[in-house]
């Protein structure tokens, strides 16, 4: 899954980042809330979280929130803000575009599971005449697998989010650059070479696992994911 975090430098964002991405998601920070604005509009995002633990952040917030909302094209919205803020607080960054908010402190396992179901509820349909992916493998977040019927492969963190890359766009040429950002979102520069190693792990081990899906190189462009057709 692919979020974005806005979360100034502090010890509570840091803690937010790194469990987001323990639990095997591409994560983009930004640490100031018109930053994320500004991120939120220029690339697709499943959901963003935005931390504003004091009054000042809560009410630039509370102010962003309907343009946030508007900017992430449908993404699911969860706000953070502090102890302070009471259910009238909350009740207003609901109305004003969030769709979730937890008052810090929160159990991260409650709101990563509010998150996802979120985004199990707002899944749309896909439109007659669009590609079939009903062939498509499963990725397991729990397990950090991928699955495809009795069969998994273990993956380590690059290799899941590479294939949830190339899955989000199953049967498309993906270019190199938008794998990088999704897999190494946290990297300002990765060499070429390493995306190919990471590749031909990947390809080494869905062919070790009998996984139909296949890796197809695209010259000059990226890789594409193949899947199998239905039977």
């Amino acid at each position: 899954m692919r979020i974005l975090l806005i979360s100034p430098c502090h010890t509570e964002g840091a803690w937010l980042q790194k469990a987001l991405q323990e639990s095997a998601h591409s994560l983009q920070r930004a640490h100031e809330l018109r930053d994320g604005l500004y991120l939120a509009g220029e690339e697709h995002f499943d959901a963003v979280i935005a931390v504003a633990l004091d009054g000042t952040l809560l009410l630039e917030l509370l102010g962003l929130l309907p343009a946030l909302a508007k900017a992430a094209h449908g993404a699911t919205i969860i706000a953070v803000p502090g102890m302070g803020a009471g259910a009238h607080e909350r009740s207003q960054l609901l109305r004003a575009g969030a769709d979730a908010c937890f008052r810090y402190p929160f159990s991260f396992i409650e709101m990563h599971e509010r998150m996802l179901a979120l985004l199990r509820t707002g899944a749309t349909p896909v439109p007659p005449g669009e590609q079939d992916t009903s062939a498509a493998p499963l990725l397991d977040a729990r397990t950090r697998e991928i699955v495809e019927g009795a069969r998994r492969a273990e993956l380590t963190r690059r290799e899941y989010l590479l294939i949830e890359c190339l899955l989000r766009q199953a049967n498309m040429p993906v270019p190199r650059d938008q794998m990088i950002r999704y897999a190494w979102p946290e990297k300002d520069e990765i060499d070429p070479s390493t995306v190919n190693l990471v590749v031909s792990r990947l390809r080494r081990k869905l062919e070790r696992e009998a996984i139909e899906v296949r890796i197809e190189t695209i010259s000059r462009y990226g890789y594409q994911l193949t899947l199998p057709k239905p039977a």
